[in-house]
C-alpha cells in the first residue's frame, strides 16, 4: 500500500512522475486522483442472494479465494504497482475486491499479462479475468462475460501534433497509430481502414509497441501519429507529463456501444452470481465510489448485464 510516509516514483508512458502521499494526486476527467488515499480498499458488505447463485457443484481454485487475473503492468488508472513494488491497486482490483466480498470470499488478485488470460481462464488457472476486457462476438464463443463498465476508447496527439480531431473513419486515413494487437480497438481501425480503401484513401499504418515508454517516444518523434486505446489510460498519461492531446472518442463496440465484462470460463455457472454481485454494489453506492475514486465515473452503467451484444454482434 502507499503508505503516510512514502516517497515513490513511478513510471508512466515514458515519463516519470513523482508522488509523495500528500502530492499524489492526478485530475482526470475533472475528478482529483489520489493515490494515497485511494490504496485504501473500499470494501462492501456480503451478499446473501448472490452467494445462494454460486452452484453448489462450483469449485474455486482456491477454496474460500475468488482467484482473478489482473493486467500485470501498470496502466494506470486500471493497475498501479503500490508502494511495495508488488500490490496492485487501481480500478480494476478494487472491482474485483467488490465482487469477492459480495460472495463472501477473501480476494486473491494473480498479475498477468493480456496474452496469458484466455489461456488461463479456459484452462482453470484463474476463477476470472478483470483485465479491461471488451465483450465480443468472437469471446463470447469462448468465454461467458458480466459487464461493469461501459467501453469508451479514445485517440490521442502529441500537443503539437497538426491534427485536431480523430472522430471518423477518413480521418485516420494516412496516418500512423499506436494500437494494441489483438484488441477491439484494432479490429475498429481495421474495419475503418477497408472503408477507406474501398473509397480510394490512404491506408493507415499500425504501430504497436511493447510498453508505454515505447508509445510516449514513437509519438513525440513522429514514428507514430496517434495513440488509439482505452480512453482512461490515455488521459491519465496526459495528466502526467506526457505531452499529450485527446483528439476524439469512440465507442468501443463502433458502431455500437459495447461493455467491458469480468470474463468466466464458457458454462462456469458463476454468471448469475456475479452479475448479482454487481449489481448490489450499484443499488448501495460502492460500485460509483470506486469509479469515482479513479476519474472513471463516465464509464459507470445503471446495472450488470450477461453476455449482452458486443463488437462483431
Amino acid at each position: 500500500m502507499i503508505s503516510g510516509v512514502a516517497l515513490r516514483t513511478l513510471a508512466f508512458a515514458g515519463t516519470l512522475a513523482v508522488f509523495t502521499a500528500s502530492a499524489a494526486e492526478v485530475t482526470i476527467n475533472n475528478t482529483a486522483i489520489n493515490l494515497a488515499k485511494n490504496a485504501q480498499p473500499v470494501d462492501t458488505p456480503k451478499n446473501p442472494a448472490a452467494i445462494a447463485q454460486i452452484p453448489k457443484d462450483f469449485h474455486f481454485i482456491h477454496p474460500g479465494e475468488f482467484t482473478v487475473a489482473v493486467d500485470g503492468a501498470t496502466s494506470p488508472p486500471l493497475t498501479v504497482v503500490a508502494d511495495d513494488n508488488k500490490t496492485l491497486i487501481g480500478s480494476e482490483p478494487d472491482i474485483a475486491r467488490l465482487i469477492a466480498d459480495s460472495l463472501g470470499l477473501k480476494l486473491r488478485i494473480v498479475p498477468t499479462s493480456w496474452d496469458d488470460w484466455p489461456l488461463g481462464v479456459s484452462s482453470g488457472k484463474y476463477d476470472a479475468a478483470i483485465s479491461n476486457i471488451t465483450v465480443t462476438r468472437e469471446r463470447k464463443k469462448k468465454f461467458d462475460f458480466v459487464t461493469y463498465r461501459k467501453d469508451l476508447l479514445a485517440f490521442y496527439v502529441k500537443k503539437s501534433s497538426k491534427i485536431k480531431a480523430i472522430n471518423r473513419p477518413a480521418d485516420i486515413a494516412g496516418l500512423k497509430i499506436i494500437v494494441g494487437s489483438g484488441t477491439n480497438q484494432e479490429a475498429i481501425l481495421l474495419a475503418w481502414d477497408k472503408e477507406n480503401r474501398s473509397h480510394g484513401l490512404a491506408p493507415f499504418t499500425p504501430v504497436y509497441t511493447q510498453d508505454g515508454a515505447s508509445e510516449t517516444l514513437d509519438l513525440q518523434s513522429g514514428r507514430a501519429d496517434a495513440y488509439f486505446g482505452p480512453h482512461v489510460l490515455g488521459a491519465w498519461k496526459a495528466a502526467n507529463g506526457g505531452h499529450l492531446r485527446f483528439a476524439g472518442a469512440v465507442d468501443g463496440g463502433w458502431p455500437k456501444a459495447a461493455h467491458i465484462g469480468v470474463t468466466l470460463k464458457k458454462g462456469s455457472g458463476l454468471t448469475r452470481a456475479i452479475q448479482t454481485a454487481i449489481n448490489g454494489t450499484i443499488a448501495n453506492g460502492d460500485y460509483q465510489k470506486v469509479l469515482d475514486r479513479w476519474g472513471e465515473g463516465l464509464e459507470g452503467i445503471p446495472a450488470a448485464e450477461i453476455n449482452p451484444p458486443g463488437l462483431g454482434d
